[in-house]
């Protein structure tokens, strides 16, 4: 495995009795991107999210993350990467500096160093100022960021983030983009990025993989798709006419 591959997948495939969610799926993610996986639901997305982070076994294939197995290695992957799904569950009582020092403690951390840590990430993620409100009257945006905020807890290396503007009105869902390109950016965190705001991903997106009905259909930067799909040079494409192009001949 190429030493600048964080992920990567081989011929992967789940089936569930006669359905075939993910079908011979390969791909590669390389260290420091984000790469936005598209598609529409139910074509194989969060199925392949679970096989990568080992919550669920893949029928045939292979996948590698960090080097590796999520399937022999599930703990030592999840100690390393961070999971952000669409509904993030949190225990509300709590404010989200106690939330922080909880998961840091889930992951071994402690000491004075720990409040320091929490201190940072929820300054990263715009936080600081709510930090002592109880989760339960954060607004779905505040805690899709405190969701991030626990990646940083963990120094993620990884992310996996699913749909993590689902539901965002436009300016949280631009204040979330922004975030998500600034930790990739400035922690050096290689992004998974699964998402139906394709406006958005192209924006901050390195590379992009199209999966439709289990197979990825299309990968690779955006401007090379739109000039083999849409004979298009340098002239202004967007990535939704891309993408309804590979879906429709699909």
């Amino acid at each position: 495995m190429d030493a600048s591959v964080i992920i990567e997948t081989e011929e992967l495939t789940k089936t569930y009795k006669n359905e075939t969610a993910v079908d011979r799926l390969t791909f590669t993610v390389n260290q420091g991107e984000i790469f936005g996986f598209l598609g529409p639901n139910g074509a194989g997305k969060t199925t392949t999210l679970l096989m990568l982070l080992g919550l669920t076994e893949p029928t045939s294939g292979k996948a590698k993350v960090l080097g590796m197995n999520p399937t022999r290695e599930p703990i030592k992957v999840k100690s390393k990467i961070g999971y952000l799904q669409e509904n993030m569950g949190f225990y509300t009582d709590l404010n989200a500096f106690q939330m922080l020092r909880f998961v840091a403690e889930l992951n071994g951390l402690s000491g004075t160093e720990v409040e320091g840590r929490i201190e940072s990430a929820l300054e990263t993620v715009g936080l600081a100022a709510e930090s002592g409100k109880k989760i339960d009257a954060y607004s779905r945006g505040m805690r899709q960021r405190l969701g991030l905020a626990e990646l940083l807890i963990k120094d993620s290396k990884v992310a996996f983030l699913d749909e993590p503007t689902l539901g965002l009105d436009p300016d949280a869902t631009n204040r979330m983009m922004a975030l998500i390109e600034s930790l990739c950016r400035d922690k050096k965190m290689t992004i998974l990025l699964s998402s139906h705001m394709l406006h958005q991903v192209q924006k901050i997106c390195h590379r992009v993989g199209i999966m439709i009905k289990g197979r990825m259909v299309a990968q690779g930067p955006m401007d090379r798709l739109a000039k083999e799909k849409l004979g298009i040079g340098q002239e202004k494409y967007s990535l939704e006419e891309l993408y309804m192009k590979y879906f429709q001949e699909a």
